[in-house]
């Protein structure tokens, strides 16, 4: 009796999720757009990357097709979820307590802008935009508030197919119309 070779199916590449022109969200990068899909040989083997631009700076990122899920690449939040966003920041609740040290506070807001969710990088937007009203920020607070700013203001516009200016607009009045002088 032989034993009867099985033949392995050959492993298809994953179809690609973006496509050349696509905009896509890189966490802690903000929105990029991806300008080409190359395959490049990495320790002998051939690997497909997108290539993405990022809008904010011109930084170029080269992302493995295959851990776009674990880089946490990912689409444009989409139309509907965008009032979420807006209460997120109106919402009067979260955020490290005033208590903790700066830099205990800076590690958190750090995580959250990691994450890549516009909801948390709203957060943290909300959270430091209330402390700065309180007290001076650290450097490195000032710095993450700066990010979390161009990080949802970017993506906002672009969801929104709207200018920055606008939508920054609107935000100072969120936080005016409740009860928080605006930047």
């Amino acid at each position: 009796m032989t034993a009867k070779k099985v033949k392995k199916p050959i492993a298809k590449p994953a179809k690609p999720r973006f496509a050349v022109g696509d905009l896509a969200v890189y966490p802690a990068h903000g929105v990029g757009q991806i300008t080409a899909i190359e395959t490049r040989v990495v320790n002998g083997e051939k690997h497909d990357f997108y290539i993405m631009k990022v809008l904010e700076n011109g930084m170029v990122i080269m992302i493995p097709t295959w851990n776009v899920e674990s880089v946490g690449l990912r689409d444009i939040i989409d139309q509907k979820d965008i009032p979420k966003i807006y209460e997120v920041m109106r919402s009067r609740k979260g955020g490290p307590g005033d208590n903790q040290t700066w830099n205990r506070r800076y590690r958190e807001y750090m995580d959250k802008i990691k994450t890549g969710s516009l909801f948390d990088v709203a957060e943290v937007f909300r959270d430091l935009f209330r402390l700065k009203i309180t007290k001076d920020l650290s450097f490195g607070e000032r710095k993450l508030y700066d990010t979390a700013q161009v990080l949802l203001v970017k993506e906002l516009s672009t969801a929104m197919k709207t200018d920055e200016k606008s939508v920054l607009k609107n935000i100072e009045a969120l936080f005016a119309e409740n009860g928080s002088p605006a930047s």
